[in-house]
This record gives C-alpha cells, sequence and structure tokens, in this order.
C-alpha cells in the first residue's frame, strides 16, 4: 500500500517540475500542474501564456481541460490538481467547475505575488458590486437572450453541469 503523504509528494514534485522545464523552454511563466486520480496521471500542464498568447493557458487550466478531453467528462470527481502554486482566482474556479474533489499546492499566492504575478486586484473585484468594479459593466436586458434561458429550462435533453 503506498503512502498518501509520499504519493502527494511525489506528484507535487512533477508539478514543479513540469513548471521549471517549462519556464526554462520559454513556455511561460513558473507554473505547473498535474491532476491525479485513483494513482493514474489524468493529465499534466505548464504555464503556456505567453507562448501561445492565450492569458488562459495556466498551467491548472491547461491540464483541466487536458484531463476532461482524456476521460471524456466534464467532471473530475476524485481527481486531486497537484500545482506548484495556490491556484490563481481563473484557476479556482475552474476546479470547482471541473468539481476536482482536493488540490494540493506548493507557493503561495503571497510567493507568487512577490515575482511580479500579484493576483490580489481580481480577489477585490469579485466580492465588489457591480457598479464598482474597476471594468465598466453595463446590465443591458434582452428578450432574446431571455428566451434562450427559458429554452434551456424547458430542454427536455440537456446536460445539466
Amino acid at each position: 500500500m503506498t503512502d498518501p503523504k509520499s504519493d502527494d509528494q511525489r506528484y507535487l514534485a512533477r508539478a514543479v517540475a513540469l513548471s521549471r522545464e517549462h519556464m526554462n523552454d520559454g513556455a511561460g511563466g513558473p507554473f505547473g500542474a498535474v491532476i491525479v486520480r485513483d494513482g493514474e496521471v489524468l493529465a499534466e500542464g505548464w504555464n503556456r501564456v505567453t507562448s501561445t498568447n492565450d492569458p488562459t493557458a495556466h498551467a491548472e487550466v491547461t491540464a483541466i481541460r487536458r484531463a476532461c478531453e482524456a476521460v471524456g467528462d466534464f467532471a473530475l470527481h476524485g481527481a486531486t490538481l497537484y500545482t506548484s502554486c495556490e491556484p490563481c482566482p481563473m484557476c479556482l474556479a475552474s476546479a470547482y467547475w471541473a468539481r476536482v474533489s482536493r488540490i494540493v499546492y506548493a507557493n503561495t499566492r503571497q510567493d507568487a505575488a512577490a515575482i511580479g504575478f500579484d493576483d490580489s486586484l481580481i480577489y477585490d473585484e469579485i466580492p465588489k458590486a457591480v457598479e464598482e468594479r474597476i471594468i465598466p459593466m453595463d446590465h443591458l436586458p434582452s428578450l432574446e437572450a431571455r428566451a434562450v434561458f427559458d429554452a434551456w429550462a424547458d430542454k427536455p435533453d440537456k446536460v445539466s453541469y
């Protein structure tokens, strides 16, 4: 029987190795992630923001996308996300949407901020009232948009998520 703490250390070490390897290769920032379920690595990911010009290509999001594709499901129940750093707000939200069961991380958000990856603005913006946010947001109600939502609510064959 394997030791869970030993497994955590091994998978987290792999996430950290991915962060260094792909940072050195110029793929993006120093972040790596591994998703594991039942002792099987479902996917690995690393930061690819600057190499793909995709601001959403964070290590965790990349790993989640790959894992979901590998298992053929949008949910990763029972999976653990190992990441070289505490997930940013986008990555944390992605983990929740993917129904990841657990997250193990190495560096903290304060460690990330100290090297130029400061997400405090986003953490501060989320709880604000819409009209108080830095990015202006205008609510423009649409009857057609409402009709689409109503059609979804009534759709008998929808896949709820």
